[in-house]
């Protein structure tokens, strides 16, 4: 692997009814993140399961004091768990990945690499392994966004991504649903941070049921996109240090 400035990094993980891959995608990012010797933590967010999540997620924090699980009750949806996981990470970067399985987390080893030049490194997905319908609303979805909120990103809702921490210093995060990408990515854009892309392989699902293609799911994004449109475009530039973080894209 390249050098990479990335030393300490929070890694965490939204979960709903994964019970089938939560021990699984955990155990997998113990071994990838001790054997790149970083200073890491795990945070299991359990967003209102009505499995056994919740009590794997504990039972894993139990045994290693680098994991740490936190329960939502109810259920807050994909942006709240989201912003949950990056409130409580403590480490100067923050990698999430979704809990499905869909990603193979070993693949951080792309996007640490190039977190020298970007603040945020988006793992966009390879041979997306998903249907058609959910493919084509998925390009309809990230071209309406980016015209909208005014930014540009590839595979805008991949959940496959590097963050510089201080950024959540300098935005706010409304978004409690499909959303949050998006606006993470806007307001960042908005701020002055900067974006890079690197492709990743997209797994098929082996366990658990997909829950991102409910309707409710869809014109709950749809609502927050109209309502949070206008703050959005209004997110401040950050106060940074000369030299601080990544400079212009090339």
């Amino acid at each position: 692997m390249a050098e990479s400035i990335v030393r300490s990094l929070t890694v965490f993980f939204p979960f709903y009814n994964e019970e089938a891959n939560i021990e699984g995608v955990t155990r997998v990012a113990v071994e990838t993140l001790e054997r790149l010797g970083l200073d890491w933590e795990i945070i299991l967010v359990d967003d209102g399961s009505r499995d056994r999540t919740g009590e794997l997620a504990d039972r894993l924090a139990a045994a290693d004091p680098r994991i740490r699980a936190i329960h939502h009750d109810p259920n807050r949806g994909y942006g709240g768990a989201l912003q949950s996981g990056f409130r409580n990470a403590t480490k100067e970067w923050i990698f999430y990945t979704d809990g499905d399985g869909q990603f193979d987390i070993r693949q951080i080893e792309l996007l640490l690499p190039l977190a020298g030049r970007y603040d945020i490194v988006n793992g966009y997905r390879l041979n997306r392994q998903d249907n058609l319908v959910r493919r084509v609303n998925a390009f309809c979805w990230g071209t309406l966004v980016k015209f909208l909120l005014k930014f540009q990103a590839r595979d805008v809702d991949s959940a496959f991504k590097l963050y510089r921490a201080e950024i959540f210093g300098h935005i706010d995060m409304k978004s409690n649903g499909a959303l949050i990408d998006a606006e993470i990515l806007a307001r960042a854009h908005r701020a002055g941070y900067t974006i890079g892309h690197v492709g990743v392989r997209h797994l098929q699902r082996v366990a658990g049921q997909q829950t991102g293609a409910r309707l409710s799911v869809i014109l709950l994004a749809f609502e927050e996109l109209l309502r949070l449109r206008k703050s959005i475009l209004a997110t401040p530039r950050a106060q940074r240090q000369a030299g601080q973080g990544a400079t212009k894209q090339p």
